[in-house]
């Protein structure tokens, strides 16, 4: 008997014996059957076996069915491919294998989508802890008002194993930090101090590789512990953009950690009146974060973010009250009721110069790196060539006190109690534009981000627009909303905002031609809107943000003006400013407190530049 594997045993006696007959041999290639009959014949094979032996040949044949085009693809092509993808995109191309893991996680993609959102990173820097001290319920019935002026009304299996499980908790990281209501209060063990916090535990897995990162250190400048010096020496553009993501979240939930900087008589060095203004400040030298404050007991104080002490006190330049700050480059400048605008040096710790042009108080001061432009009780708008201080324009057209103004580059804006806003050209002195009856009464604040301008009112509302579309939104039915003349574009999604219903419509201003879309979302109590005088705004990226006399700090979303957070309990006196970054929101009242609204809680923000 001839043995099968003999070699007078062709391949065509094999297809005779399985019952093939009516096959064709390619006559192209002597003995070696076409492609479409091997597939016949593998089919018939297959039929002829038993279901459970089907499977198992299966999961055999799978890996021959599955074909990367990607990742066969040149490296710098794949990427280019990539690099078109957003953060989500990526964050599930990271979860296919190996190879597109390696490149979802590319550096250079992960930059890209940084610098698009101006986040950038930074050495961070050790800090040491401070004890906040706890809030003071007292009540403050001081009803003066300084600052406003009147108005007219590639690796092994296991690792990439462990990295899939971090990449899917990084997806879940965008969305589980959503489901919180508001902050609730908590004791702290520091001294008997209460800590308002809204907290959770983390999703996020801790790496079990060996490059793992520690993720249990806080942010630097914080409120809260830090336990040593940060690790991350090159820059991780993806961790960056993923810490970016969850600060961002926490803002939507609203998610904080609530500590008092000051309280009235503690520390010892500290305010000892109502603090009328602030700003968060930058060393552009060493990358730390403070804060500057400007009081009614007629002084300026820097203090340290991270031990709660004050570090520097700028005395004996104004007589009366501080009304405004802004510190920029080395510089601050200061306003007070003294009509008095004063320059400081930072470095040299020096007075620079005493401007006294204005004729009553000086209710606001902003300078870049070109121009310094002040406004006062006196109903004129002044600027001056910086450094060097010279006199350069006046600005008389309001009909009564400029009470905010704010510049960027060539562009002066400024609001009035007379119920108007007006943007003049800083180069020329002109005035380019007037938006009359801005609000239907005075104007308390504004904040300028070309081309948007956001305002505040005496009339309890915010109003956001573009001053080249003239398009927007407001918190005011005046704009828009049930039973006025408006077209509906229907109502928008905030996912965010649990059980609130909303609606969005979009209305022509009769004075000033600008078209308003007003989004509104009650808050827990079924109010969206301030009950009080909206005395401080300030822009975001993703958020605008207000304060107001009724003791509460709003988030708004900046696109479409739906509210975000209703931040209260902070303060138990009329809140005359805000400010804020990508960690936290700092506030000062009359009742001589310094609020951190602190969202970055439990998150390493160290490298994070915050401004």
């Amino acid at each position: 008997m001839m043995s099968p594997f003999d070699e007078g045993f062709t391949d065509g006696e094999v297809f005779h014996a399985a019952g093939s007959q009516d096959m064709e041999v390619d006559e192209t290639q002597p003995g070696v059957m076409s492609v479409q009959d091997c597939e016949e014949l593998a089919y018939r094979l297959l039929t002829s076996l038993p279901r459970s032996r089907l499977a198992a040949i299966q999961r055999r044949i799978a890996p021959m069915l599955q074909f990367d085009v990607v990742g066969s693809l040149p490296a710098e092509v794949s990427l280019q491919i990539f690099w078109y993808f957003p953060f989500e995109t990526l964050l599930t191309c990271a979860l296919v294998s190996r190879r597109w893991q390696a490149l979802a996680n590319d550096q250079a993609l992960w930059k890209n989508l940084c610098n698009a959102r101006g986040w950038k990173w930074r050495q961070p820097t050790p800090v040491r802890p401070f004890d906040a001290p706890g809030p003071s319920h007292t009540t403050w019935d001081d009803s003066d008002d300084e600052g406003m002026g009147d108005s007219d009304e590639e690796e092994d299996i296991e690792p990439f194993l462990t990295d899939v499980e971090t990449a899917k908790a990084e997806i879940t990281l965008m969305h589980a930090e959503l489901d919180s209501g508001f902050a609730s209060m908590s004791s702290s063990s520091a001294g008997g101090a209460l800590v308002f916090t809204n907290s959770r535990n983390s999703v996020y897995p801790r790496p079990r590789s060996s490059r793992s990162r520690a993720y249990a250190r806080h942010s630097a400048p914080s409120v809260l512990k830090t336990l040593g010096p940060s690790s991350f020496l090159r820059p991780d553009y993806k961790l960056l953009h993923q810490t970016h993501i969850r600060l961002r979240n926490r803002f939507l939930s609203p998610s904080y950690r609530l500590s008092a900087l000051q309280t009235r008589g503690a520390p010892t060095n500290s305010h000892t009146n109502t603090i009328y203004c602030l700003q968060l400040y930058t060393y552009p030298d060493t990358n730390r974060q403070v804060l500057f404050t400007g009081s009614r007991d007629r002084t300026v104080r820097e203090w340290n973010l991270a031990t709660g002490l004050v570090e520097r006190v700028i005395s004996d330049v104004h007589t009366s009250s501080v009304l405004s700050i802004c510190v920029h480059n080395g510089y601050i400048a200061s306003a007070g009721s003294d009509r008095r605008v004063a320059v400081w040096n930072l470095a040299e710790n020096k007075l620079v110069k005493v401007i006294c042009d204005h004729e009553d108080s000086v209710l606001c001061v902003r300078f870049d790196d070109e121009r310094l432009v002040s406004c006062s009780k006196d109903r004129t708008v002044r600027t001056y060539s910086f450094p060097n201080l010279t006199p350069q324009f006046v600005f008389g057209a309001h009909r009564a006190a400029v009470n905010a103004v704010s510049l960027s580059k060539d562009l002066i804006v400024s609001g009035s109690g007379d119920r108007s806003i007006r943007l003049w050209d800083a180069r020329t002195g002109k005035l380019l534009r007037t938006f009359d009856d801005h609000h239907t009464r005075g104007i308390a604040s504004i904040d300028f981000s070309p081309p948007f301008v956001l305002s505040g009112s005496s009339d309890k509302h915010l109003r956001l627009f573009d001053m080249t579309t003239l398009q927007g939104w407001s918190t005011s039915p005046d704009y828009g909303g049930p039973g006025a003349e408006s077209s509906s574009v229907g109502p928008l999604p905030f996912p965010f905002v649990a059980g609130a219903s909303s609606y969005t419509t979009t209305t022509v201003c009769q004075s000033c031609g600008a078209g308003v879309q007003t989004t509104r979302i009650p808050d827990a109590d079924g109010r969206c809107m301030h009950s009080d005088l909206v005395r401080s705004v300030a822009f975001g990226e993703d958020f605008v943000l207000s304060g107001s006399y009724d003791l509460s700090i709003k988030v708004w979303d900046r696109k479409t003006g739906g509210l975000v957070a209703n931040l209260t309990d902070g303060h138990t006196g009329r809140i005359f400013c805000v400010g804020f970054d990508y960690t936290k929101i700092v506030s000062c009242s009359e009742d001589q407190r310094i609020c951190i609204w602190d969202f970055s809680h439990g998150i390493d923000t160290s490298f994070i530049q915050l401004s």
